[in-house]
């Protein structure tokens, strides 16, 4: 023992299990000098969806997204603004950054349509949403969302992904890169397609980026069959196909072992596996035969303008319940988008999604799941306060307006029953309590119990984060 110094193999066994090195250890974690801290996903240790923890308690478990393509207007359904009323027709003062000049007005347009007060903490709603009206007192409606940016695609980009520039990932892949799934017989990331096609911006809206595929949304078909080739031809079921697949597998460990580290080779194993255990599971998820008729009106089955819509929430709760991690609803194009006629058309869209929004709050909350699963809902931008196409009423609209919008928030650790920020008085820039798409990632992770500064993806060499473009903080007055 008084020996000055020793061999490399004695240092390791007087050492490595000492409380000195467990108190080091613990002394390293404190100042974040661990090379893999724990919760803390890095590169090639974390390609696999088995669920994991991070490092904060978490409140959510799983997040169902409704996102509204085109912008909907804050100003008629969620931001009421009595000064831009009484001042109607009258010219804008302010400076007003417009999409098409060929079509501008500074006119001011009040809204048609009037606001209420609903639910206990009184939060003011349009007439056009009379069922989120029911679900105010368990919403979190933030009215100062910002992204600064008036296109479609790079505020929907920053939406989706903390940048206005395309090829990251989306924050459904950051989700399931840095917890996994609960279920391993469904994919972690769902995505829910319209019948009616594609959103804007395609298939980039649930890409995993520079990660690897086994991160990418998987879609549902919007019609039946969802998914296809579910069933094995008759002649193969039972023993045999059991038999192909033990000597697929097999074939594919001894592939993957020959050629470590390829991630694009790990998740079509990964899928090919997932595929086989999601013959049974993927169907009985997918069937809503067996749903009580006092569930199926409440999403708004029995109607035909709410039916399909309020089909793919149904089948979101469906899902989650199942231990899926994220989905996400999208629609057609951008039906939000009101350039002309939004007199009309913002009175449809409401009437398509109002009520399965509200029902999927209301559902979750009955079953004892709201608690554990955010509800998103909000578009990538608002609208302006002024018209566009000026002349007759019912040819009256609203440009972009990526200066402040609403969305809404409910369950996960979301506080219901509040409103918080405010756009000025005509609705057209978040001044008070502004909320950025950083802010609102920082404070999702947060609420899954993961610090949105240690969730990082190595690529290029560098550490990338979901929330590393701007400074961004977790909007702490939001969580109950």
């Amino acid at each position: 023992m008084n020996r000055r110094y020793f061999s490399r193999r004695e240092f390791l066994s007087r050492n490595a299990l000492g409380v000195g090195s467990v108190a080091l250890a613990w002394m390293l974690r404190q100042d974040r000098l661990l090379a893999t801290p724990p919760g803390k996903p890095r590169g090639p240790l974390s390609f696999d969806l088995k669920s994991k923890s991070g490092p904060l308690v978490p409140r959510a478990r799983a997040m169902i997204s409704l996102f509204m393509h085109g912008g909907p207007s804050h100003v008629d359904l969620l931001d009421p603004k009595p000064e831009l009323s009484r001042r109607s027709g009258q010219d804008y003062s302010g400076e007003i950054t417009f999409s098409f000049v060929d079509r501008a007005s500074k006119k001011l347009f009040g809204s048609p349509w009037k606001f209420q007060r609903r639910g206990q903490c009184g939060t003011e709603v349009s007439e056009l949403l009379p069922h989120f009206a029911g679900i105010v007192d368990d919403v979190c409606l933030v009215r100062s969302m910002h992204t600064d940016i008036n296109g479609h695609e790079p505020s929907i980009w920053s939406m989706h992904t903390g940048r206005a520039q395309p090829g990251r990932p989306h924050l459904g892949s950051w989700l399931t890169y840095g917890l996994g799934t609960e279920s391993q017989s469904l994919p972690a990331y769902l995505v829910l397609t319209d019948p009616g096609g594609l959103p804007v911006d395609g298939v980039r809206n649930w890409s995993n980026g520079w990660m690897p595929p086994l991160f990418q949304g998987t879609v549902i078909r919007p019609t039946e069959p969802r998914i296809l080739n579910l069933d094995p031809p008759t002649h193969l079921k039972g023993d045999l196909q059991e038999q192909n697949l033990a000597f697929l597998r097999q074939l594919n460990r001894d592939h993957a072992q020959r050629h470590p580290g390829e991630a694009d080779l790990e998740a079509r194993i990964a899928s090919y596996e997932l595929a086989a255990r999601m013959q049974s599971a993927a169907k009985e998820a997918l069937d809503i035969s067996g749903e009580s008729e006092a569930t199926r009106r409440l999403y708004g089955l029995d109607d035909p303008v709410t039916r399909e819509y309020g089909t793919r929430c149904l089948i979101a709760r469906r899902l989650v319940e199942r231990g899926v991690r994220f989905v996400q609803i999208f629609i057609n194009g951008q039906i939000w988008d009101n350039h002309e006629g939004i007199v009309k058309n913002l009175a449809t869209c409401c009437a398509k999604t109002d009520k399965p929004s509200a029902a999927l709050v209301k559902d979750l909350k009955s079953r004892g799941l709201l608690d554990s699963t955010v509800v998103h809902w909000g578009g990538e931008i608002g609208r302006l306060p002024v018209t566009e196409n000026h002349g007759a009423p019912e040819k009256a609209g609203r440009d972009h307006n990526g200066q402040g919008f609403s969305s809404w928030f409910a369950g996960g650790g979301f506080r219901g029953g509040m409103t918080y920020g405010e756009t000025d008085e005509f609705g057209h820039k978040a001044v008070v309590n502004p909320v950025s798409s950083h802010d609102y990632h920082a404070t999702l992770l947060h609420l899954f119990g993961l610090d949105h500064e240690q969730l990082v993806y190595h690529y290029n060499g560098q550490e990338q984060r979901l929330t590393d473009a701007k400074p961004c903080r977790v909007v702490k007055e939001l969580i109950a």
